[in-house]
């Protein structure tokens, strides 16, 4: 099933050609219930990602899906799961050869930031606690220039029935690998999402999903925004800046391109925006879009999952 690049790529400005290029396509990769947190693994050519969480109480697993070069529609049997001891896992990034897990963890499982070894499905701990208190449940990380480790904790699990009611802020968090140390950057937001660094790493994007509590709960009164903050010596942030208010649900996962244009997922598919908020087009993505990266040998497929399929677009512009 492909979806017709007139039917799918909606410009609001010229220049979202030179993302789209002449013959832009978007295809169905796989169907499968693809929800959070994908990762392209570039010396495998796989594709890691989320399930969505079901059952009570709720679980869901880190999948990975083996890629032919840039064929979609692929047979569900490409589809594995991938062994280890994660809890409620969100959000992902690459770590190396390994996995960053957003573990949001349950009532009797502690919410941690893991480290999975995708072969032999080994975790560790990178983090679980700020000082003494429990993370909440952590939502999506992101690794920048430097090493250091950046990650949102909005209290989601409370909020939904799977977490103890939370003994911190709904933050977003920088941890340093080489030191050990963990430091809360951010408690202003109300449910800090997606996040993500501009190509140079001197701005850091991240969605602000307040406007959702909880399943079928949306309140437009709450925040439903993307901000930017220029990084301030590299461990700090300046003061926030809109760049972005979604008008179709809430802005979930972010990336980048290595022209520094903004990818937001909502409910209506895929917002591209110039690097201060310019509108350039949309990504009509079926059901909405989740989460996404870019990916493939090229850097110039844009992987989104979207809960029932994860979706492939061919664009004229690469991942930074």
């Amino acid at each position: 099933m492909n979806v017709l690049p007139t039917d799918a790529f909606i410009a609001a400005d010229t220049a979202f050609t030179a993302v789209t290029g002449a013959r832009p396509a978007l295809s169905r990769l796989v169907r499968w219930n693809a929800h959070e947190g994908p990762t392209y693994l570039p010396a495998e050519d796989a594709l890691y990602v989320t399930t969505v969480p079901g059952g009570r109480p709720p679980r869901a697993q880190v999948v990975r899906i083996a890629l032919d070069g840039d064929g979609p529609d692929l047979d569900p049997e490409r589809v594995t799961v991938v062994p280890g001891d994660v809890v409620m896992p969100n959000g992902m990034t690459g770590w190396g050869t390994t996995l960053l897990v957003c573990e949001q963890g349950g009532l009797e499982s502690p919410a941690r930031l893991s480290r999975l070894d995708p072969v032999t499905g080994a975790t560790t701990t990178v983090v679980d606690t700020c000082g003494s208190r429990p993370l909440n449940s952590p939502n999506d990380v992101v690794v920048r220039r430097d090493g250091t480790i950046w990650f949102t904790d909005p209290s989601y699990g409370h909020l939904q029935g799977f977490r103890p009611a939370p003994e911190l802020p709904d933050a977003l968090y920088r941890f340093d690998p080489a030191t050990g140390r963990l430091r809360m950057v951010a408690d202003d937001f109300d449910k800090p999402n997606g996040l993500v660094f501009s190509p140079d790493g001197t701005v850091l994007y991240v969605a602000d999903s307040g406007a959702v509590h909880a399943p079928d709960d949306h309140s437009p009164d709450r925040p439903h925004h993307v901000y930017a903050h220029d990084v301030v010596g590299g461990d700090a942030l300046g003061s926030r800046r809109v760049v972005d208010v979604t008008t179709a649900g809430t802005p979930d996962g972010l990336a980048v391109d290595e022209d520094g244009r903004l990818y937001v997922c909502s409910a209506d598919g895929i917002r591209v925006l110039t690097p201060d908020g310019a509108l350039l087009g949309r990504i009509a993505v079926p059901g909405g879009a989740v989460n996404l990266t870019f990916g493939g040998r090229d850097r110039d497929r844009l992987f989104i999952t979207a809960d029932t399929a994860v979706w492939v677009a061919v664009l004229n512009t690469r991942g930074a």
